[in-house]
């Protein structure tokens, strides 16, 4: 019986797992929304053991596969290899920086960015309401399944700060750690974790002396995002995009028909793991 071939049948599911464990950790560490997609990851981390395979024969002359050098020098490849990737991505994921609440607040609504006075508080029933929290959740999934966009929490309709004061009246703790916890949590149980986890979300004040606002930055999501809600005893299920400047469900047909041709598979979907910008 020739070794090398069993050698080789019993590496390639190993490298395999490796490479996926490998993906499965740096995508933790770094966030689903600023990683490349686990396929990716994990091709990734293959090529990187094939590295390391390469330096170890390099190194140690005709090296064997089931030795301690050859073995550590695979990990260590496929895992620098793919932090390093990782590293990479998720810096050009960050959406420039800091973002300039003012010019976004100054330019107004449009496509691409929305204003929600509260998140949680009725102005004008002055209480508390869930049905500010769907209205939160529904802009959300319709930036993610758009082409991203920005929404500000605490700005009026013509980009006014006004603050996050009421809403963070309703919370145990009324700062903005808890509120963004708050509503990761509100996110995750209306459009699922993975969609929660997507958003960037920055606290900032647009001037001295004007209170902070919440901004939630969406990136376009790698595949659809469907908003949970109740309805008469029971719960629904919508697609929700923007369409113009508003957020608007679609119909059974309309969506299937938009997630065939927003999703559809391309380089950038392959290669970033979403959608391109359409």
């Amino acid at each position: 019986m020739d070794t090398s071939l069993v050698d080789l049948a019993i590496a390639l599911p190993v490298v395999l797992a490796l490479a996926a464990l490998i993906a499965l950790l740096l995508r933790r560490v770094f966030g689903p929304a600023r990683s490349l997609s686990m396929p990716t990851m994990t091709v990734i981390g293959v090529l990187g053991v094939s590295v390391g395979l390469l330096l170890s024969a390099w190194v140690g002359g005709a090296a064997r596969l089931w030795v301690p050098t050859t073995i550590l020098f695979s990990v260590g490849a496929s895992l620098g290899l793919s932090a390093v990737v990782a590293a990479v991505v998720a810096a050009a994921r960050r959406d420039g920086g800091d973002i300039d609440v003012t010019a976004v607040l100054r330019a107004g609504e449009s496509d691409r960015v929305e204003f929600k006075e509260t998140a949680r508080w009725n102005v004008r029933e002055n209480r508390k309401d869930a049905r500010m929290e769907i209205a939160i959740a529904k802009s959300v999934a319709a930036f993610l399944n758009s082409r991203g966009g920005t929404l500000v929490i605490g700005a009026d309709d013509t980009g006014t700060a006004i603050g996050l004061d009421r809403d963070l009246a309703t919370l145990r703790t009324a700062d903005h750690d808890r509120f963004e916890l708050w509503l990761r949590d509100m996110l995750s149980t209306a459009l699922g974790r993975n969609a929660a986890a997507q958003p960037r979300i920055v606290f900032a004040a647009p001037g001295p002396e004007l209170p902070a606002v919440c901004v939630v930055v969406c990136r376009p999501a790698p595949r659809p995002v469907f908003l949970t809600q109740p309805k008469d005893g029971g719960s629904t299920t919508d697609l929700w995009v923007r369409v113009g400047n508003s957020s608007r469900a679609l119909g059974v047909d309309e969506a299937v028909e938009y997630v065939a041709r927003h999703w559809r598979p391309s380089p950038s979907t392959l290669v970033l793991g979403r959608p391109s910008a359409r």
